[in-house]
């Protein structure tokens, strides 16, 4: 095997190994991320970790938060939520993952991306108000991308509801579960302790 094979043996191996930690970290934040399930929250975590991201924001002072997209990837709509007069940032980590982040046309938007990747504003040039809030996106993607756009092609929007729907029922079945009271093993309900 003359050195080319051995050049791209070595860059197969590396990548599989890069892979595999990256595998390995994605476990353990989904471990560790509690994902904001209120639309109304002004500051969110979101997470895309081996599965879709879904999430639509209604917030009335939108200040930012964090996006993990880990082997995954999806949209977050901001188009109904109005940002903090401060402005916002974004905080973003993408590991072999990626997607939309949807934004009204009149939000002016300032990008810090770094890493093996990329971050790109895809939405037609705009004039934006002088002193309007910005929304700050800020983070690293390796071997991912986003783009932020203001329309969403009609088949992901489709996909983006759907995704929706089942976010919202498996909450619910969640909330039902944790609602439920504990029954002894003769059936009945435990006692609960008296007020103090």
């Amino acid at each position: 095997m003359g050195i080319i094979g051995r050049i791209v043996g070595l860059a197969v191996v590396g990548m599989a190994g890069t892979m595999a930690v990256g595998a390995a970290a994605a476990w353990s934040a989904k471990q560790r991320i509690v994902p904001t399930t209120d639309p109304d929250a002004d500051e969110i975590t979101v997470a895309s970790i081996f599965g879709p991201l879904a999430y639509r924001s209604t917030a009335k002072a939108f200040t930012g938060g964090t996006v993990d997209c880990w082997y995954g990837g999806g949209a977050l709509d901001l188009r109904e939520a109005t940002l903090s007069p401060e402005g916002a940032t974004l905080r973003l980590k993408a590991v072999f993952g990626g997607g939309q982040i949807l934004v009204p046309a009149t939000w002016p938007v300032v990008t810090r991306v770094t890493g093996i990747g990329g971050m790109v504003d895809a939405r037609p040039a705009a004039g934006h108000a002088d002193g309007a809030p910005v929304l700050t996106i800020e983070g690293t993607v390796v071997f991912g991308g986003f783009q932020v756009l203001s329309e969403m092609p009609a088949e992901e929007e489709e996909w983006f509801r759907k995704q929706e729907a089942e976010n919202a029922a498996a909450v619910e079945a969640e909330t039902s579960r944790s609602a439920v009271p504990e029954v002894s093993a003769n059936g009945s309900e435990p006692e609960m302790a008296p007020a103090t």
